[in-house]
C-alpha cells in the first residue's frame, strides 16, 4: 500500500482539487442551514428592551383608532423591521378582527387592518408552519 503521490499528475490533482472543493462546499451549506433554521425568535422579554412605548400607552393609542373594540390579544413583535405592539381587536356585530400596530419607539399608529374570518384563518394556518 505504498502509493506515491504525483502532484505532476493533472488528473490526480484535479480530482484531489474537485474532492476539496465538495467538502467545503457541504461545510458551508451545512453551517448556512444551521445558522438560518437556529435562528429563534427574539422574545417579548428581549424586544421588551428596545421599547420606549409601554403596552398601556399603546393600547390607549389602539383604542383611539377601534373605540368600541374589545382587545383579545396584544404582542410585542418585529415586523417589516418595525418594533410594534400589535393589538387584535373584536367590534360588536362582526366576525371580523380590527389588527391595530403601534410602533414601540414612537407610539405612532403604524396600521390599521380589518381581517375577516378567512383572512384569520390563513394567518393562523401560516403561523402554524
Amino acid at each position: 500500500m505504498n502509493q506515491e503521490l504525483n502532484f505532476s499528475d493533472a488528473t490526480w490533482v484535479e480530482a484531489f482539487m474537485k474532492r476539496k472543493k465538495s467538502r467545503i462546499l457541504t461545510v458551508g451549506f451545512a453551517l448556512v442551514a444551521a445558522v438560518t433554521t437556529g435562528q429563534a425568535q427574539p422574545s417579548e422579554a428581549q424586544l421588551m428592551k428596545e421599547t420606549k412605548v409601554t403596552k398601556s400607552r399603546a393600547e390607549k393609542a389602539a383604542l383611539t383608532k377601534v373605540p368600541d373594540g374589545i382587545i383579545k390579544s396584544a404582542e410585542l413583535e418585529r415586523e417589516h423591521g418595525l418594533l410594534i405592539w400589535s393589538f387584535d381587536f373584536a367590534k360588536p356585530g362582526t366576525k371580523n378582527i380590527t389588527e391595530v400596530q403601534v410602533d414601540a419607539k414612537t407610539g405612532k399608529i403604524a396600521s390599521v387592518k380589518i381581517e375577516t374570518p378567512k383572512d384569520q384563518a390563513t394567518e393562523a394556518a401560516a403561523e402554524k408552519k
